[in-house]
């Protein structure tokens, strides 16, 4: 079975976590700086702060920026569920906007009437799949309205709107390093902000609300959200192996989509100006089911990311939407592999297996 991921490790990996264990600087020690600086480098950002994971970076975030009990955030229902539980784990309400139909990404049209709507305080884009929203048009609304902007970048490693990198838009933004990212580092998260004090807040949140100096001074309420410095260590090595996986990826999705023209299933777009990095590669189609049964049979694995909008969710039910184009999406969409662990061979097995079906 080709899988629809394939984490790529190897011995660099494994010698970066042996020198740390070897260390004996588990914790939170120099690697996690070295990666929080290495990492906002790459996303060209003033501030990177480590974390556990992408959820609890999202929580961060929002403690960072002071977004809590009584604050409304305008963001997709069409997404993974921490997009919205981050939200309300700070103690403020979701608001969900509906998508752009190809993109999948936030309409700044249905955003900029909800935020009217529900006089919210902040907006929280998902770059989803690895394609970045519509940067322009909501930094656009956030400045109109005097709003945050915080992007949820967990699936954008290296994805750009305009030249920009993901993760330099915001107020600030958060990724995630779970291991079927374009990056791991096992479980992790990091936020990048170019505001000094959103950096030290969350800094401060991260480590149980202790000051910059450290010791046993704790001036706010905090978690322990901290990243290990084995974790670190891997992903200071991943994030170098990141722009090849990047291109394998972008490759991959290219012979996919040339193959796949003209066949039954709608194909992922690459708006002008935009730089997708392909975490999943998600094809469009009204027998999905049939055709993921399809590909099973023939060897390819498939995801369906997301089965359930959030607000369909039952944690989710209280929460008022009106999202008709995620709920047909979520009907609708199907995830093919696209990894740097696939061969010639698998993705033409890929398209074949498409292009067969009936």
């Amino acid at each position: 079975m080709i899988p629809i991921a394939d984490p790529k490790l190897g011995d660099e990996e494994i010698d970066a976590a042996v020198d740390c264990l070897e260390s004996g600087q588990l914790a939170d020690g120099p690697e996690v700086r070295q990666f929080e600086a290495e990492f906002a480098d790459f996303c060209r950002t003033e501030f990177g702060v480590a974390a556990s994971n992408g959820t609890t970076a999202l929580h961060a975030a929002f403690a960072a920026l002071g977004i809590g009990p009584g604050d409304r955030v305008v963001t997709s229902p069409f997404s993974f569920v921490a997009s919205a539980n981050a939200i309300r784990l700070a103690g403020a309400e979701p608001v969900f906007a509906d998508i752009d139909s190809e993109t999948y990404t936030l309409d700044p049209y249905a955003t900029e009437e909800a935020v009217r709507e529900h006089e919210a305080d902040a907006i929280l884009a998902v770059h989803l799949y690895g394609l970045p929203a519509k940067m322009d048009h909501l930094q656009d609304i956030a400045e109109t309205h005097d709003l945050a902007l915080i992007e949820d970048a967990a699936q954008a490693h290296g994805a750009a709107f305009d030249g920009k990198p993901a993760g330099s838009f915001g107020d600030a933004a958060c990724f995630s390093f779970y291991p079927t990212k374009n990056m791991t580092t096992g479980e992790g998260g990091m936020v990048t902000t170019d505001r000094r004090d959103v950096a030290e807040r969350a800094t401060s949140f991260i480590n149980h609300g202790r000051t910059a100096g450290g010791g046993y001074d704790h001036v706010r309420l905090g978690h322990n959200f901290r990243m290990t410095s084995m974790a670190a260590a891997i992903g200071r090595v991943q994030l170098s192996r990141l722009p090849k996986y990047n291109e394998i990826r972008r490759a991959n999705a290219a012979y996919l989509t040339d193959r796949l023209r003209g066949s039954d299933v709608i194909t992922p777009i690459e708006p002008d100006g935009c730089r997708h990095v392909y975490h999943q590669y998600t094809v469009r189609t009204n027998d999905r089911d049939g055709l993921k049964r399809h590909l099973e049979s023939k060897g390819v694995g498939t995801g369906v990311y997301y089965p359930t909008p959030i607000h369909e969710q039952p944690a989710y039910q209280h929460v008022e939407h009106d999202a008709p184009v995620s709920e047909r999406a979520a009907e609708e969409v199907l995830s093919l592999p696209v990894h740097p662990g696939l061969s010639g061979d698998d993705v033409r097995t890929i398209a074949s297996a498409i292009t067969s079906y009936e």
